[in-house]
């Protein structure tokens, strides 16, 4: 599969909404954390376990998402970059939706 090049303001934009939802899913992951919700990516668990801190562990584990995301950008994979931030954005729409019921069930006990 061929892959169109982008301009590099498409491109740019791509790259910040994918920073975007890494601050997003590191919020939602710290919501999840402190109401004792376990981390279900094996990778992300292990550095929380191996870090002098979970926060510490999952700001690097961010940051290397986003190294990896820059990547992406500076190869102008367009297309990878795109399903990338549907993936996480379909992701972080489900972890609001899991932390809100979760907050009202809390509140109903």
């Amino acid at each position: 599969m061929t892959e169109t090049v982008a301009p590099a303001s498409l491109l740019t934009g791509r790259l910040i909404l994918f920073s975007y939802f890494q601050l997003l899913d590191l919020l939602t992951t710290v919501g999840f954390l402190i109401h004792g919700v376990q981390e279900g990516n094996p990778v992300v668990r292990f550095a929380l376990r191996a870090a002098p801190s979970p926060l510490v562990g999952l700001i690097l584990v961010k940051i290397v998402a986003i190294g990896i995301g820059y990547y992406c950008w500076r190869l102008r994979r367009e297309a990878l970059l795109t399903r990338i931030n549907v993936l996480f954005g379909a992701l972080i729409s489900w972890n609001l939706v899991a932390l809100i019921i979760g907050s009202l069930q809390v509140i109903e006990r």
